[in-house]
């Protein structure tokens, strides 16, 4: 594989927010090597902001399947050491791919690493969230992540539970049991949107379904782990 890492955004009617997203990438103080913008069966202007934004910007356009099928087809196509995820209405501050990439150099034993963030509504304003008393709050996600390709190609493809909630638990959650070892920043180094309408927004019912799902699947894997031995 090929030194320094690429950066997949599954992206689903993200028109309103993928400008800012892209912006913070090409940003970075440690430039991406590639950027993949998986459109999932937008009907909005996905993939033309995605294209205007650069004009290397790869643009994946497939029907709508979820974003953990929008995750894999992006990182079907990673040929870096390295490969990091944004959620579409989310941004990056400008050193986080260079901060993740030196400690993934010096410390072999890391699979993965995440980091903490601050959260903001729909306006983004960087010096008075950064002035405010918000604490950071750890993200165990797509988001903050930064993984060995050869790792995430290993644990497999990201499910999509039902209501869509849970997938990255559950693809994190199989890496763990094979072995592989995760490591939390206390730095903030992303930016969280909160944004009603989007896929973690609130408290949903239908949508939590997706983590019953992903906990009977870990007791499942588990049953056929102790069966074998």
């Amino acid at each position: 594989m090929n030194k320094g890492y690429s950066v997949v955004i599954p992206a689903y009617n993200a028109e309103h927010t993928l400008a800012d997203a892209l912006s913070s990438i090409l940003a970075q103080s440690f430039p991406a090597q590639n950027i993949i913008v998986v459109d999932d069966g937008s009907d909005d202007d996905t993939a033309h902001v995605a294209h205007s934004a650069d004009a290397n910007i790869t643009v994946i356009k497939q029907q709508n399947k979820g974003c953990g099928a929008a995750t894999n087809a992006g990182l079907a196509t990673v040929k870096t050491e390295y490969c990091a995820f944004l959620d579409a209405d989310d941004i990056w501050q400008s050193y986080k791919a260079e901060i993740q990439l030196q400690m993934l150099a010096e410390h072999h034993e890391i699979s993965m690493l995440c980091a903490q963030v601050l959260t903001f509504k729909e306006s983004f304003d960087q010096a008075e969230l950064e002035a405010s008393s918000q604490t950071p709050v750890d993200l165990w996600g797509r988001t903050t992540m930064m993984i060995r390709t050869q790792d995430a190609l290993q644990i497999g493809d990201v499910i999509d539970p039902i209501g869509g909630r849970g997938d990255m638990v559950d693809w994190m959650t199989r890496g763990k049991d094979l072995g592989f070892k995760y490591h939390m920043q206390n730095q903030v180094l992303a930016y969280r949107r909160i944004r009603k309408g989007s896929l973690s927004y609130g408290r949903d019912a239908d949508k939590d379904k997706g983590y019953l799902q992903v906990i009977k699947l870990a007791l499942e894997r588990k049953r056929a782990q102790q069966s074998r031995s």
